[in-house]
C-alpha cells in the first residue's frame, strides 16, 4: 500500500509541476453550445471520484492549457494537442502535458485541449469533442500574435481517440458544429497540418478490428498535410494508417506514415527499448522538412 501511495504521489507531483503556472483559456466563456448533452450531477460526482493524476475522468468545462515556446527558440509554429482515452477519459500528462513540453523543446508553442469526456452521444462520440477542437483551433488563430504563433502554421495532434478527433478536425473543418460565440469563430477551423498518432476508431461504426476506413474519414485535395505513427500489432490501426496513406496519395496531399512492427498502444512519448518510442523524433524531422520549424522573421 505504501509503495502504491508513493508512486501516485510522485505522479501527482510530476503532473502538477508540468502544468505549474501555465495559462488556462476557457473555450466556451458563455456556456457550452446549445446542443450540449449534460451529465447528471450524481454521475459526475462518481466520475470525479475516480480521477487520478494520470486520468481525467470528467470534463464539462473545456479548456486550453498554454505552453508557450521559449522566446529564444520559438519559431512561430503552433499546435493543438488532443490526449486520448477512448472518448471516456483523458490521458492528461502522458498524451498531453509531456508532449507539450517536448514541442516547446523544438520551438513550437502548444496548447493542450481538455475536451469533453466521457462520451455524451453513443452514436457520435466525437461530436462534442469536435466542437471543442474546432473552437480550440480558432482561439489559437485569434491569439496567434499574442502567443507568438504564425496563424498559417497551426496544426493538431492527437493520440488514440484524440487521433480520431484529429482526423475529424482535419477533414470536417467546414462542418458547422456550433453557433458563433465571438470573433474567433469568423476564422478558419482548418488545421495547417495534422498528426494522428495511433489513431483509433477509423473504421465504420468506430471499429478498429477490420481493414477498412469508415465513411466519416473524407480525404480530399484540401485535407491538410499529415504525419502518422502507429504499430502493426495495434489491432488493425496500422493497416488503417496504410489505407489512409493511399487515400492521401490519390488526393495529391503530402503525407507520411511510420508503421512500426511492434509496440502496441498508448505509449505517448515515454522512452522505452522499443523503436516506436522515437516516433516523435521522426515527427520533428517531418516538420523541419516541411518548413514548419523555420523561425519567423
Amino acid at each position: 500500500m505504501m509503495k502504491t501511495t508513493c508512486v501516485a504521489l510522485i505522479v501527482a507531483m510530476s503532473t502538477s509541476a508540468l502544468a505549474a503556472e501555465k495559462p488556462v483559456v476557457t473555450l466556451w466563456p458563455n456556456g457550452l453550445p446549445k446542443d450540449a448533452r449534460p451529465i447528471d450531477a450524481a454521475h459526475a460526482r462518481s466520475l470525479l471520484a475516480k480521477q487520478t493524476a494520470e486520468r481525467i475522468t470528467y470534463v464539462d468545462s473545456p479548456t486550453l492549457t498554454l505552453y508557450r515556446a521559449p522566446a529564444k527558440t520559438a519559431n512561430g509554429c503552433g499546435i493543438v494537442i488532443c490526449p486520448g482515452g477512448g472518448y471516456n477519459i483523458l490521458a492528461w500528462p502522458k498524451e498531453g502535458l509531456e508532449v507539450a513540453e517536448w514541442f516547446n523543446s523544438i520551438g513550437v508553442t502548444a496548447v493542450v485541449l481538455k475536451y469533453r469526456v466521457p462520451r455524451r452521444d453513443p452514436k457520435r462520440p466525437h461530436w462534442e469533442p469536435l466542437q471543442d477542437a474546432q473552437r480550440a483551433i480558432r482561439i489559437m488563430r485569434r491569439n496567434a500574435a499574442d502567443w507568438g504563433v504564425d496563424s498559417n502554421r497551426i496544426g493538431i495532434l492527437g493520440f488514440s481517440a484524440g487521433g480520431h478527433l484529429t482526423v475529424m478536425a482535419g477533414t470536417h473543418y467546414n462542418d458547422k458544429t456550433y453557433d458563433r460565440v465571438d470573433e474567433a469563430d469568423e476564422l478558419s477551423a482548418r488545421p495547417d497540418f495534422m498528426c494522428p498518432i495511433y489513431a483509433a476508431y477509423l473504421g465504420n461504426d468506430y471499429k478498429d478490428n477490420r481493414a477498412e476506413i469508415g465513411s466519416l474519414v473524407r480525404i480530399t485535395k484540401e485535407t491538410p498535410p499529415t504525419f502518422m505513427a502507429v504499430t502493426l500489432d495495434d489491432t488493425f490501426r496500422g493497416v488503417q494508417a496504410g489505407m489512409l496513406l493511399a487515400q492521401f496519395k490519390q488526393a495529391g496531399v503530402p503525407a507520411e506514415a511510420h508503421i512500426y512492427s511492434t509496440g502496441g498502444h498508448g505509449y505517448g512519448i515515454r522512452p522505452s527499448s522499443n523503436p516506436i518510442s522515437t516516433w516523435h523524433l521522426r515527427l520533428g524531422e517531418w516538420m523541419k522538412a516541411r518548413g514548419l520549424l523555420n523561425r519567423a522573421e
